[in-house]
């Protein structure tokens, strides 16, 4: 008898690995993949460092040029943004003899007119408020993932796509409101916390969609719907230059994916999981007669009775399937390793992201290169993954990308070219890095706690992404402390990876002993 795992892999080979059943549900999946590809970047734009000075009450209103340069001091050959020379006169008239040595703190800002939460709510020479509210982003995943990887190990993958997109939109038009900074971190905050796991699910659910040597490609179509959705937001940024608007018009959208409760079938796989197999067998119907194929009898019941043992296997309360799952040394310490590997992808591919804003030239172009980049790392992925499989992709990716990284060390500040060449590179490498990882991290666990066990993974990960808005304060000691931090940590992960196991062409495991099997 046919196991149930190999045996929906081998409907779904009937049916076409892209038949139009499901190109129709990658389409559609594709649309939440493409807006958490703005979201997970918008605080890029939304908090922007913008130029501003100390306000000089006695000389605004005449022309800058006649007095600036005897009010404010120069630090690194630039006016500086949090010091102005103390004034002195007593006719607070603008005397430029009034202004003396003495260096003092700022009282208020002149900001200049570009849009920003610094702009609006004042928070010139506050850095630390500035790149909190990436932190405060971040953090809203420890909740989320975890919390949809239950609910959609439990529920269903549609039920947690849907309901996350809807929070994110709903929380994400809420920000758009903010009367001041408290409001606007508390919704950064719940923004996340509530919608972040959607993107995990909509992965999930395009892996478990397709046969083994689908996978890649599937992942790649994901992939390159973030990758648009972050160029997208560049341009969007540079367009509207207004943090209210960019908000309103990229988590509006959001707001329509619940439609997806009547729109999407719910996965095959996850049903036959939970015992499910009439729901199942619709399902499977329906896709045979959108592709205009028919479905060996042997095949269909092959699925029937491997799924008697899963009826009886849902029965088994979800957190026991969890402690069963974590009980395992090898589970455990697959689930730690993956933990590190996902860290060291979100610390590493969000810091250079964040970071790219700070290269010499047009930030916006900057970061829309910096994205595009990943457009030919994650083809080359799709070339390299199932020929040479995912743990020495992951070994020398993770090597090259802390080889890059601290090369720039040795470049110096002038060289601003080759600075950015080694710079994409840098962020090339990590982006093939985070692809394969997504992709090893969904088939080296079981189908009952996949979805949990990779928002697990996810969320530990979190910490990566949470602790990458504050790399930007590392480069205020020496500038290029940020990238030194992510090449130990990404030479790090290159060799943990060697302990992983080869999971390429390998059947998705469906319960404990077919995931420990693997090693």
């Amino acid at each position: 008898m046919k196991e149930v795992g190999s045996a929906v892999d081998e409907v779904w080979a009937q049916l076409g690995s892209f038949g139009r059943y499901t190109r129709i549900h990658y389409a559609l999946l594709l649309v939440p993949c493409y807006l958490y590809g703005m979201y997970g970047s918008v605080y890029n734009f939304e908090a922007m460092d913008i130029n501003y000075r100390c306000k000089v009450p006695q000389c605004e209103g005449i022309n800058e040029t006649l007095w600036l340069e005897y009010a404010i001091p120069k630090e690194n050959n630039k006016l500086s943004k949090c010091k102005r020379y103390r004034f002195l006169n007593e006719t607070d008239q603008c005397d430029l003899k009034g202004f003396s040595g003495e260096i003092v703190g700022c009282d208020s800002y002149v900001y200049n007119g570009v849009d920003s939460v610094v702009k609006d709510f004042d928070l010139g020479c506050q850095n630390w408020k500035r790149t909190l509210i990436g932190t405060m982003y971040g953090a809203g995943f420890f909740i989320s993932l975890t919390t949809t990887g239950i609910l959609s190990d439990k529920y269903g993958r549609i039920k947690a796509l849907a309901v996350a997109s809807f929070s994110s939109g709903v929380f994400g038009l809420i920000r758009s409101f903010s009367i001041n900074y408290e409001m606007l971190i508390a919704t950064e905050f719940l923004e996340t916390a509530f919608g972040a796991g959607a993107y995990n699910a909509a992965f999930v659910l395009g892996m478990e969609l397709v046969q083994p040597k689908g996978r890649v490609f599937g992942n790649t179509l994901i992939n390159f719907a973030y990758i648009t959705g972050t160029m997208t937001l560049s341009l969007l940024a540079w367009y509207l230059q207004n943090w209210r608007y960019l908000l309103r018009t990229i988590y509006t959208p959001a707001i329509f994916i619940i439609t997806y409760l009547f729109v999407l079938n719910e996965n095959p796989r996850w049903l036959l999981s939970k015992g499910r197999y009439e729901e199942a067998l619709t399902v499977i119907k329906k896709a045979e007669t959108m592709n205009n194929v028919k479905i060996r009898e042997e095949l269909l019941t092959s699925l029937k009775a491997g799924t008697n043992q899963k009826e009886i296997e849902a029965h088994e309360s979800f957190l026991s399937v969890l402690r069963k799952m974590l009980g395992s040394k090898i589970i455990a310490f697959r689930v730690l390793l993956c933990c590190y590997l996902w860290m060291t992808c979100s610390f590493t591919y969000y810091g250079l992201s964040i970071n790219s804003v700070f290269l010499a030239g047009n930030k916006y172009l900057n970061f829309s290169l910096v994205a595009f980049v990943e457009i030919p790392a994650n083809f080359v992925c799709f070339m390299i993954l199932d020929k040479f499989g995912r743990k020495k992709v992951l070994v020398t990716v993770y090597m090259l990308s802390a080889i890059f990284c601290m090369s720039l060390s040795f470049i110096p500040e002038d060289l601003s070219i080759w600075r950015l060449v080694l710079y994409l590179c840098g962020k090339f490498s990590i982006t093939i890095a985070y692809s394969t990882v997504y992709v090893t991290v969904s088939e080296v666990f079981p189908t009952n706690a996949r979805q949990s066990l990779l928002a697990f993974c996810a969320t530990t990960g979190r910490i990566g992404s949470t602790l990458a808005p504050q790399t930007p304060l590392l480069a205020l000691y020496y500038v290029n402390l940020p990238t030194i931090f992510f090449a130990c940590v990404a030479l790090l992960a290159s060799m943990l990876a060697l302990t992983l196991p080869e999971t390429i062409n390998k059947t998705l495991p469906d319960n404990l002993e077919e995931a420990k099997s693997f090693s």
